[in-house]
């Protein structure tokens, strides 16, 4: 009978020797550069230390929460009112049951990677696992965990009305956190701007006037008063910008009846969705503009359907684990999309993703039409994955996800010019996944050297992973 392996050992996920030598002389040595997440500013700020485990891993963490009610755990013990060692008790009740699922080999990366806890969590070894991650935890600060995972920078994301007081003062190291070596850097996410067909879109425009010190009374105002923060974002650092849609909106209307949507939004009618979609193209274009003219990487994350259960988002809220993966054809519109951006003088970088692993293919062929380098600044050095296919994203971000996200990215693309990971997370202690991905991209790249799909050079193979790993994101954001 053939022996297991060890459980999550140093060659986990390691098939093959040339993933091995891969992972452990390249890829686990370098740095992160988070360029995608939701971490708190705030807490950064603050130099945030949690009072235990729980408060560190659950709160927030919908990821969690959800395979805690699937497990048929009361809502009490998830987001409501019962003392956090009964919460932990239930999330260790849970884990032991996540067979094949990532939350498992997350968990104990990061008990293992943080805390030095190497025995699996289940509902009989939870009392230990509470104890000794709570005395680790004791010494951590969020500073301590960016210098043990050697966080080179992170990008979180902020609304374009927000003050971004705690990036001043990060920045500054006026803050608790002090002088720091990793980068907090605001990206911008301009969704609320955008989103003509929500009902607190006229009192948003509002806020948004009095974040820019100016009047907003016509879609040209709205655009300069846009412009305006992004130029006050890109003064802290900003790199990136965000934009969450449901599906690549695309109409191409005229300015004329794009202002009449406009007014008649201010006036609180909500559009039916073909004028939502003239008003959004016309402003995603613009801000593509804006994005080129700055160097700013633009990021449209596609396909979630969000808020699907009425009765629990009235009790708890939205983004508390009631979203799930929308089925939309993408194709036409976002070609369609892209090409209106592109015609005025040349698309921004642009990173694509998509919650739906059926979009796979259409993203990755249609972003292969819009890779030219040729804009406004013509002797500009071109741009290896200008336009890029984003990583396996929230329901997609398993093994499999990004197997397969990686494997058609090789078939169709260039994936030494991938960005790679990201953590998309609100949580502090989640940057082992960036091993888990690394791992796994050394692990494909094994497989294919070892089949005698690609040669075993070792010296190029590293510098695709390094680039992967780090190094390209470095370059792209810039």
């Amino acid at each position: 009978m053939k022996r297991a392996k060890t459980f999550m050992d140093s060659d986990f996920l390691l098939e093959t020797g040339t993933a091995r030598e891969l992972f452990h002389g390249t890829a686990g040595q370098q740095p992160i550069y988070d360029f995608h997440c939701h971490l708190i500013p705030s807490q950064i700020a603050e130099n945030k230390r949690f009072d235990n485990i729980t408060e560190a891993w659950l709160g927030g963490d919908h990821y969690k929460w959800r395979m805690m009610r699937a497990m048929g755990i009361d809502e009490s013990f998830i987001t409501g009112n019962e003392d956090d060692y009964g919460k932990f008790l239930a999330w260790a009740r849970t884990v032991e049951n996540l067979v094949g699922n990532p939350l498992y080999h997350w968990t104990h990366l990061e008990l293992q990677r943080c805390f030095g806890i190497y025995e699996p969590l289940c509902e009989k070894s939870a009392p230990a696992v509470w104890e000794k991650s709570n005395a680790a935890l004791a010494s951590l600060s969020v500073r301590d965990i960016f210098l043990k995972f050697r966080v080179y920078a992170v990008g979180t994301t902020d609304d374009p009305a927000d003050s971004l007081e705690y990036h001043r003062a990060i920045a500054s190291g006026a803050a608790p956190v002090g002088k720091t070596g990793t980068r907090v850097i605001p990206s911008f996410r301009p969704d609320r701007a955008i989103g003509i067909d929500r009902e607190d879109f006229p009192a948003y425009i509002e806020k948004l006037a009095g974040a820019a010190g100016t009047q907003i009374r016509s879609v040209a105002d709205l655009l300069a008063a846009l412009e305006k923060r992004l130029d006050f974002f890109a003064s802290l650092g900003c790199r990136a910008s965000d934009h969450a849609l449901e599906y690549p909106p695309f109409a191409a209307k005229s300015d004329r009846e794009v202002e009449r949507v406009f007014q008649d939004a201010l006036a609180g009618k909500i559009p039916d969705p073909p004028a939502a979609d003239a008003f959004k193209t016309r402003l995603l274009a613009a801000l593509a503009g804006f994005y080129a003219e700055r160097g700013v990487v633009m990021q449209l994350h596609i396909a979630a359907l969000r808020g699907i259960n009425r009765r629990m988002i009235g009790r708890i809220g939205p983004d508390a684990g009631f979203d799930a993966v929308h089925d939309r054809r993408i194709s036409e519109n976002l070609a369609a999309l892209l090409d209106f951006m592109d015609a005025p003088g040349g698309l921004p970088k642009t990173i694509i993703y998509s919650l739906n692993p059926k979009d796979y293919y259409p993203i990755a062929t249609v972003m292969g039409g819009f890779q030219d380098n040729c804009a406004k600044a013509e002797n500009r050095p071109g741009i290896p994955g200008k336009v890029q296919f984003g990583p396996a994203w929230w329901f997609c971000d398993h093994r499999d996800g990004m197997e397969e996200q990686l494997r058609i990215l090789a078939n169709v693309g260039l994936l030494p010019a991938f960005v790679g990971m990201l953590t998309d997370s609100r949580s502090f202690l989640s940057y082992p996944r960036h091993e888990y991905f690394r791992r796994i991209l050394c692990n494909l790249l094994g497989k294919w050297v070892e089949n005698g799909e690609y040669p075993a050079d070792m010296e190029k193979l590293s510098e695709i992973v390094r680039g992967i790993s780090f190094e390209n994101a470095k370059s792209y954001f810039g």
